[in-house]
C-alpha cells in the first residue's frame, strides 16, 4: 500500500476531520458528505465527494413480499446460486428456498427443515449455506455442533464435526458460523471461539488445518512488560491472539475473501491489522492494495447518533468484474473496491427508509445487482445498478476484454456524470496507455495523482521518445564529438603548414 507521506495531505485530512466531526453529529450516521448525499468516494486527499448513485433500490422484501406466512426469526445468511437465493432463518431453526422471478420478484420456492438419514434431521440455529457445482449443500448447524452435507433432494451424505486436533484447546466447542466450499469438495468453516484461522476439511471429512490465521498486533512496550512479568500478571494481561473472521465468500476463481470487524482503532490507523483478507489455497494474503487509503471502510470516525468507531465489516461478496462489496454493519453502508483497492463507491446509511438499514448481516449478489439481509427489520433489499454504476462495470469489462477504444470512451462518459471520479480519469488513462498514447495518458494520471500509473507511462514515453528520435539522436551525439574533433584537427594541419620548413624558406 502507498505510504501517505504528503504533509500537506496529512494537515488537509486533520483540518478536514476537524470541521466534519461536529457535522456529522447532525447527520446520525449518513454519508458525511451531507444529508441529502447518499452515494460518496474518498478522493487523493481523503476528502468526501459527492457522487451520483451507483445503485437504486428495487425492492424491499419482507415475509409478506416473499411469500411467508410468518415473520422471519434472527436470519443470519443469504447464499445465491444461480437465480435461486438461500436463507438462513436461524432464529425459527430453518432455511428457506427463493427463485427469482424478473426484475423484482422473489417466488417462495420451499422450506428445509430437516435432512433425511441425518442425525438428527432437524437443524438447531442453521448460520450459513453453501452449495458446490453438483447442487450439493453445506449447512452449517451451529448449535448441532456440525456442518452437514446433503445431496441435492436433501438426502444426508456425511458431516463434518469437530476435529481431534492438539492446536484446539480441550474446553474449545465447535459452533461452526460461516461457510465456504470449493470445486474439489473441500470446505472451509468460520467456527466461533477459534481465532487459529478457516478451519479445512477434506472432501472425505478429515480435517487438514488451519488456513489464514489472522497477523497478531501488539504494543512493543506491553510485549517486553510481558516478558518480564511474572506468571499471574501474565494471567491477568490480555493475550497476544489472532482475531476470528466475521464472515468468508469464495469467488468464481477460488480465492476466499475473508472480513473482520471490531478491530480496534490504533491497529487500523497504523495498518498492523487487515479488515479484508484475500486468501489463497495456501492461506496466503494475496489482496492488493495500491490505493490511496487503506480498505476499512469510512475514513472519518466521529460520533453521530451513538455511533462511533471504525466501520465494521460484517460480510463481503465479490462481483465477477472482480469489485468486492463490504457490508458495514455499524453504519449500514457498502464500500466497493476495485482489484487494487481503490474505492470505487460507498452508499447507504442508518435509518428505516429504503436503502438504509438497522442490523444488515449478510450480503450477496446476483449478476451485478446485490442483495442485503437486515436481520432487525427481517428484510431483504434488492439493490439494482443505476445508469451511472452500470457504465463504470462496462469500463471495467472493457478494459478487461481488450476493447480500450470503447473503456476509454465508457469512462469519458462517467466523467461527464461525474468530473470528480478518480476511476474515470484513470481508467481513460489506462486505455490510453494500453493503445501506446504514453504521453497523453501521463496527463490523466498526473490528474489524479496516480503516481504509480505515471511513472510506468513516463517509463514507456521516454522509450517511445528515444525510438522515434533515434537518427536525431545519434546525429547530435555525433555532432557533439565530431565537430569539436574536426575543428582541433583543422588547427592542427593549420599549425602543421606554418611550421612546415618549405614555408619557412619561401618566407626568407
Amino acid at each position: 500500500m502507498k505510504k501517505r507521506v504528503n504533509k500537506l495531505k496529512i494537515m488537509r485530512r486533520l483540518l478536514s476531520a476537524a470541521l466534519l466531526s461536529g457535522f456529522v453529529i447532525s447527520c446520525f450516521g449518513k454519508a458525511y458528505a451531507g444529508e441529502d448525499n447518499y452515494t460518496y468516494v474518498y478522493d487523493y486527499w481523503e476528502d468526501v465527494q459527492e457522487s451520483p448513485d451507483a445503485y437504486t433500490v428495487a425492492r424491499v422484501f419482507d415475509f409478506g413480499a416473499l411469500g411467508l406466512s410468518s415473520n422471519l426469526n434472527n436470519p443470519e445468511s443469504l447464499f445465491v446460486d444461480g437465480d435461486k437465493v438461500y436463507l438462513c432463518d436461524t432464529g425459527n431453526n430453518r432455511i428457506l428456498l427463493f427463485e427469482r422471478k424478473g426484475s423484482d420478484q422473489l417466488e417462495f420456492v420451499d422450506e428445509i427443515k430437516s435432512v433425511k438419514g441425518a442425525d438428527p434431521e432437524t437443524f438447531a440455529a442453521p448460520a450459513d449455506i453453501a452449495v458446490d457445482e453438483d447442487g450439493n449443500l453445506f449447512i452449517a448447524d451451529r448449535d448441532n455442533n456440525r456442518v452437514i452435507k446433503t445431496d441435492p433432494d436433501l438426502n444426508y451424505l456425511m458431516q463434518f464435526t469437530r476435529p481431534d486436533d492438539s492446536a484446539l484447546d480441550a474446553g474449545t466447542g465447535f459452533k461452526p458460523d460461516k461457510i465456504v466450499c470449493d470445486t474439489a469438495g473441500r470446505i472451509y468453516c468460520e467456527a466461533s471461539g477459534i481465532n487459529k484461522g478457516l478451519l479445512k476439511f477434506e472432501s472425505d471429512g478429515v480435517f487438514s488445518g488451519f488456513v489464514g490465521a489472522t497477523r497478531v498486533s501488539y504494543n512493543f512496550m506491553d510485549y517486553i512488560w510481558k516478558r518480564l512479568a511474572s506468571q499471574a500478571q501474565r494471567e491477568q494481561m490480555v493475550s497476544f491472539v489472532p482475531t476470528e473472521y466475521d464472515n468468508v465468500y469464495m469467488d468464481r476463481e477460488g480465492f476466499i475473501y475473508a472480513v473482520s470487524g471490531g478491530l480496534k482503532e490504533e491497529d487500523l490507523k497504523n495498518e498492523t491489522v487487515d479488515a479484508v483478507r484475500k486468501l489463497n489455497m495456501m492461506g496466503t494474503d494475496i489482496l492488493v492494495r495500491n490505493g490511496d487509503y487503506p480498505v476499512f471502510g469510512d475514513l472519518y470516525w466521529g460520533g453521530g447518533g451513538g455511533i462511533s468507531g471504525p466501520s465494521y465489516f460484517k460480510d463481503v461478496t465479490v462481483l465477477d468484474n472482480d469489485i468486492y462489496i463490504c457490508l458495514d454493519q455499524k453504519r449500514g453502508r457498502l464500500f466497493g473496491y476495485d482489484d487494487q483497492g481503490r474505492m470505487v463507491y460507498a452508499f447507504g446509511g442508518n435509518g428505516n427508509q429504503a436503502g438504509y438499514f438497522r442490523n444488515p448481516v449478510s450480503i450477496e449478489h446476483m449478476g451485478n445487482d446485490l442483495l442485503v439481509l437486515d436481520q432487525l427489520d427481517c428484510t431483504i433489499t434488492l439493490f439494482i445498478p443505476t445508469h451511472y454504476g452500470s457504465l463504470i462495470y462496462q469500463a471495467m469489462e472493457q478494459f478487461d476484454n481488450g476493447e480500450y477504444d470503447d473503456a476509454q470512451a465508457t469512462w469519458e462518459e462517467v466523467k461527464t456524470l461525474n468530473g470528480n471520479y478518480a476511476l474515470a480519469y484513470i481508467g481513460i488513462g489506462r486505455s490510453m496507455y494500453r493503445k501506446g498514447q504514453y504521453k497523453e495518458s501521463m496527463k490523466y494520471f498526473e490528474a489524479k495523482y496516480d503516481d504509480e500509473n505515471y511513472s510506468r507511462a513516463f517509463a514507456q514515453y521516454r522509450k517511445q521518445w528515444i525510438r522515434e528520435n533515434i537518427i536525431g539522436i545519434i546525429v547530435i551525439i555525433l555532432a557533439i564529438f565530431l565537430v569539436p574533433m574536426s575543428i582541433g584537427r583543422v588547427y592542427q594541419i593549420k599549425e602543421e603548414i606554418d611550421n612546415a620548413d618549405i614555408f619557412k624558406l619561401m618566407k626568407k
